[in-house]
């Protein structure tokens, strides 16, 4: 199966994207539900970690700042956002290597990171996409490594179920609200699949996971 190669931009529309912190601060906590996604993951000072599809860069400084010890990596696929990234890292004084490339062809080895975060980007991904990043995640974990993700989840109020259905028609966000994430990610060979946290948001139901790479 080919890798993906085409994708959906950050806030779904090219022009939108030089504002993407703004409108993302504008219609989520963003940054208190990056921190608790950082607290679920429970980085140390050895680790290697990999934020996937990490946009503008604001969860790789938030884990950078920290865990200044740690060795932080942002990944995706976009150029556009990543030049954005680029500017807040050099800003911030920080060592945090930014790579452009896909969640479906990873361009590590094996068993290179010991934890992988992934914000509101699986959304962002077709049904085969989706089943090929939690593959390629897997693959790049260390035995027990973990997987962290925070996006969009099965609504649980009615407020955030009508919302779903009309992001459905803008993003691949069909398997997020029907709440198939953790059978994706178990299907990939992940072990101790969780949901800790959800909570309603002017954008729906967002959850984090949590996943595990057998030791």
């Amino acid at each position: 199966m080919k890798p993906q190669t085409r994708f959906i931009p950050a806030m779904h529309f090219r022009w939108l994207t030089p504002y993407f912190d703004v409108l993302t601060n504008w219609t989520l906590p963003d940054r208190e539900l990056k921190e608790r996604l950082i607290e679920q993951a429970g980085i140390q000072p050895q680790h290697k970690v990999l934020d996937l599809c990490c946009g503008t860069a604001t969860l790789a400084l938030l884990v950078k700042q920290r865990h200044e010890e740690a060795t932080v990596i942002g990944l995706d696929i976009d150029p556009e956002i990543l030049k954005i990234a680029r500017r807040k890292v050099l800003v911030a004084g920080v060592a945090i290597a930014l790579h452009e490339a896909t969640a479906s062809r990873l361009p590590y080895p094996d068993c290179t990171f010991d934890r992988v975060l992934c914000s509101f980007a699986m959304h962002h991904l077709t049904h085969a996409d989706k089943r090929r990043a939690a593959a390629e995640v897997f693959r790049v974990l260390r035995p027990g490594g973990e997987w962290h993700v925070l996006d969009f989840g099965k609504p649980h109020t009615v407020y955030c179920l009508s919302v779903s259905y009309v992001l459905r028609w803008t993003e691949e966000l069909m398997e997020n609200i029907q709440g198939l994430l953790p059978r994706i990610f178990q299907d990939a060979g992940f072990i101790d699949v969780e949901e800790p946290y959800r909570r309603a948001t002017l954008a729906g139901t967002v959850s984090t996971y949590r996943a595990r790479k057998p030791s």
